[in-house]
């Protein structure tokens, strides 16, 4: 995994950990703190994002290696940066609640509303590829591998914005609330960004049947 489990703790300390949790104070004067539940929205939005989130990460180092598209690099250098800390501070929020960081809940369960979504071949969420689209983008290169890459992450991006507007919907936790928020902003800008770059390559969004 990206990211060590201490090393993530304390980069979410340092990027707001203590706002995540609610201090109080017992009868006895002792401190106490509250923390989500772990089925809480905020424990599973935190769980399910880092698996997206992952995959991502995976599909931009995938391309990277495939293209010398400076435009195409770019972009899966600024994925690859930016999700891998979103995850990071996921994972350092789960560890610093004292919460397990898989649950054997459906994902998006948390969402309290009915998805229809099968998981199938290594994609669980909306948005995520099949492992038989990841294998197909390791076997291209150049401009295949671009155009590929972009149809990917479009549709990646699109089941990340609908999950994170989903937390942001139901979030009790401001900090948590403002990076789902930052999620949406940026990948429904960057949706705008790949379908640009897909013209460019004289192509258009939708992953093709493989």
């Amino acid at each position: 995994m990206w990211w060590p489990a201490a090393l993530a703790a304390a980069l979410a300390l340092a990027l707001g950990v203590p706002a995540l949790v609610a201090s109080g104070t017992s009868a006895s004067g002792t401190s106490s703190v509250a923390v989500p539940a772990n089925d809480s929205p905020e424990a599973g939005f935190a769980r399910d994002m880092a698996t997206h989130h992952q995959q991502a990460v995976d599909l931009s180092f995938i391309v990277r290696d495939r293209t010398g598209d400076d435009a195409t690099r770019t972009l899966a250098f600024d994925v690859i940066n930016t999700q891998a800390n979103q995850r990071g501070m996921m994972m350092g929020w789960l560890d610093q609640w004292g919460l397990p960081q898989h649950s054997t809940d459906k994902p998006m369960a948390w969402m309290r509303m009915n998805h229809d979504y099968q998981a199938h071949d290594g994609s669980l969420m909306p948005g995520m590829a099949t492992n038989a689209q990841l294998a197909k983008l390791r076997s291209l290169s150049g401009r295949d591998a671009e155009v590929y890459y972009l149809q990917l992450m479009i549709e990646h991006h699109k089941g990340g914005v609908e999950m994170a507007q989903g937390y942001v919907d139901v979030a009790r936790n401001d900090s948590e609330k403002r990076l789902a928020q930052s999620m949406v902003t940026a990948q429904s800008s960057e949706i705008q960004l790949m379908t640009d770059m897909l013209k460019e390559r004289g192509a258009a969004p939708g992953v093709p049947a493989s």
